[in-house]
């Protein structure tokens, strides 16, 4: 349990011994650290020597599932981050990502952790069938090397690739519960590009 400015969040650690990097996931909106793409992510980034820590918002663990509003999520990210990098994950060089909600608390808080890279799985483009509100923005104000994972019928949306964005299409939807081995496939091709020759 990590204290934040809006209640205690919660971090779960799977680490792993010597670490090259450490990568921290945030979950989607109404869902938890045990989402099937989380899992397969977590699975992927330890196979290659990196440490995760999967991250509760302050919401979920008060039991709530309406998620609270995005200052609120990226000031408690950003506590549970720094938290984490001054103790457990010291000095490594830090991915952050997360899926679909977790995944825009990311990019919107890069520059604030630190982050070397960034991980999206099922970045939100857009609401379900409202295209012109596109929350692009935030995915392209990234300034460091960003991977996109997003399902072939995400109803939210493709992103589109750009210079430092890299976007792997799989088949399935915005759950990505499809094709678990391509999106395992998808990181582990992706990580060591991003923390060097470490990654074995």
């Amino acid at each position: 349990m990590i204290d934040t400015p809006h209640g205690p969040g919660r971090a779960h650690l799977h680490p792993v011994d010597d670490p090259v990097a450490a990568l921290v996931l945030g979950h989607g909106a109404g869902g938890g650290v045990g989402a099937p793409d989380l899992v397969a992510a977590t699975n992927a980034a330890r196979a290659l020597g990196v440490s995760v820590a999967l991250v509760e918002q302050p919401y979920r663990v008060a039991g709530r599932r309406s998620p609270a509003p995005a200052r609120q999520l990226d000031a408690a990210w950003t506590a549970i981050v720094e938290h984490l990098t001054a103790g457990p994950l010291r000095g490594l060089p830090l991915i952050a990502g997360g899926r679909s909600s977790g995944a825009r608390v990311a990019c919107r808080t890069a520059p604030d952790v630190g982050a070397v890279a960034v991980l999206c799985l099922a970045f939100p483009v857009h609401p379900p069938g409202r295209p012109e509100k596109s929350r692009l923005a935030e995915l392209d104000a990234v300034s460091v090397p960003t991977l996109v994972i997003q399902g072939d019928h995400d109803p939210f949306g493709m992103p589109p690739s750009a210079p430092d964005r890299t976007v792997a299409a799989i088949r399935g939807d915005h759950s990505l519960k499809r094709d678990v081995p391509a999106l395992r496939d998808a990181v582990t091709a992706w990580l060591p590009s991003v923390v060097g020759g470490g990654c074995s």
